[in-house]
């Protein structure tokens, strides 16, 4: 059984079109099989071969499912196999597969990584050296009610008083605020903007693990809080996660919704409730915090066994330059990772958030821990989050039992220099 699933994860691999036999250097790209991300990619590469006729580039079906796509990267990666020569990773895995040897630094291509959002940039730098380029950007954002709010909450005191105050339980508005409170990742990144908002971190910038520390018991309290304190957010939040919160808001129930940019659209629609009566803000802070979303996007690199890395990097540029980040945003809606795009009106024009505030958002994003063992130490949060938030701990006791096992974590695997790094300027 193990053996078939591998070679079915291996037939995923095949190219989509393979051109005919030449002697030209091929270069393969993973990317989506149908939609209209796969047609937009197809005409990007056509573009780019027209314009480097020496470079075939074949695009490869790989899973949209992200789980699926790591475990295949891995596969194929552990074999050092030279295909595929461009990885699409998700914005925590960089430091992953750079700590395993899989991706080819990128310093020595010299990429003007200034003209990225300085976050983008963070994320996918490990020990002093660039790994990936960011693609386009995703962002936890605050959505609100503007029909039964004057203006977005600036404080958490005031959001607990605005989901209060924009409750309208005659006309079925009985949630203030709804957020993902499964036990997923999601919940990592809901944790993170209350987190950066209450002025703590999960990892200090030595690598310290200090998701223990008063600040961060502090913003749990206020999570928990919501649901058994004050009545703000429902207690099914404990198992939801974006969709089945989109819902709940989409259908007119909450006052407000912490969520990802791609329900914004979804929401305008002519079958949702609140189209028109509703915008879009960063998370809020307290004293002492700063007003924090979650980084969350798609990165490209080059794996560290392509046999042809300088053509890899060619294309590589090419899909994160300016003409095809904006035609990215035109046809999939994705926010562009270059902050000089969002002056173009013509951005302001095709994203369903209006570009500006779109800006404002992303400027405030926080990455999650850079750290090649993120994933392990995600787990062991997750778990104690959910403690305490479903009352089987204190959030004192849930956070400082993290932290022991995240310490134990990093002791274990000998990683020893997690600090989120700034040498890529």
């Amino acid at each position: 059984m193990r053996a078939s699933r591998a070679a079915a994860a291996a037939l995923l691999l095949l190219p989509l079109a393979c051109g005919g036999a030449d002697d030209r250097p091929v270069i393969t790209l993973p990317g989506s099989a149908v939609g209209a991300e796969a047609e937009l990619l197809r005409r990007q590469i056509d573009r780019f071969t027209k314009e480097h006729p020496g470079i075939r580039v074949e695009l490869q079906r790989t899973p949209d499912d992200a789980t699926q796509r790591h475990q295949l990267y891995v596969q194929r990666l552990n074999a050092r196999s030279d295909d595929p020569d461009i990885l699409q990773l998700d914005v925590i895995w960089t430091p992953e597969f750079a700590a395993a040897g899989w991706l080819l630094p990128l310093d020595r291509f010299d990429a003007d990584t200034t003209a990225f959002f300085r976050p983008t940039v963070e994320a996918n730098v490990w020990d002093d050296t660039l790994y990936a380029i960011p693609w386009f950007v995703d962002v936890g954002m605050l959505y609100w009610r503007t029909d039964l709010l004057d203006a977005p909450p600036e404080t958490m005191e005031a959001l607990v008083e605005a989901a209060r105050r924009g409750k309208r339980p005659a006309e079925a508005v009985t949630r203030g605020i709804v957020w993902q409170g499964a036990r997923y990742e999601g919940l990592v990144t809901v944790f993170l903007e209350y987190l950066g908002g209450f002025g703590g971190e999960i990892l200090a910038d030595d690598g310290t693990v200090v998701v223990d520390s008063p600040e961060a018991v502090e913003a749990l309290s206020f999570m928990r809080d919501q649901i058994h304190r004050w009545d703000v957010a429902p207690e099914q939040v404990l198992t939801w996660h974006e969709e089945e919160t989109r819902f709940a808001f989409q259908n007119g129930t909450a006052v407000m919704m912490r969520n990802w940019p791609y329900a914004y659209a979804l929401m305008s629609g002519e079958d949702s409730r609140v189209a028109g009566r509703f915008a879009v803000a960063p998370m809020p802070a307290a004293p002492g915090g700063e007003p924090t979303v979650a980084l969350g996007g798609s990165q490209l690199a080059i794996s560290a066994h392509s046999d042809a890395p300088e053509h890899a990097w060619a294309l590589l540029e090419f899909l994160t330059a300016p003409e095809q980040m904006l035609e990215r945003a035109v046809v999939a809606g994705q926010f562009p990772t270059r902050p000089a795009l969002f002056d173009d009106p013509a951005l302001d024009e095709v994203l369903a958030i209006p570009a500006e505030r779109a800006r404002e958002i992303i400027e405030r994003a926080t990455a999650r821990p850079v750290t090649p063992i993120y994933t392990q130490l995600s787990e062991i949060l997750q778990i104690q989050l959910h403690r305490a938030l479903v009352g089987q701990a204190e959030p004192a006791d849930a956070l400082e039992t993290a932290a022991e096992g995240m310490r134990r974590a990093i002791e274990e695997t000998g990683v020893r220099d997690l600090r989120r790094r700034e040498g890529a300027r």
